[in-house]
């Protein structure tokens, strides 16, 4: 679970993947290493059923655009 894609930190388009300048560089961010500077990100669960019908919306969107 300590793994920097996990951390709140992580950010693939920053320097060494990391937003905090204290941290020590990691070569494999998925794999579990000691950071000190850890913190859990909280992400949000999103069932298929709910991607399902943002893809709904996001044709509609695109339809009414296209004039279909």
């Amino acid at each position: 679970m300590k793994v920097c894609l996990n951390c709140v930190s992580y950010d693939a388009r920053v320097a060494y993947q990391c937003r905090d300048r204290r941290a020590d560089p990691v070569a494999e961010k998925h794999l579990a290493n000691y950071c000190e500077y850890f913190e859990m990100v909280r992400r949000e669960f999103v069932s298929p059923s709910q991607d399902l019908s943002r893809e709904a919306k996001a044709r509609d969107t695109l339809k009414k655009l296209l004039g279909d």
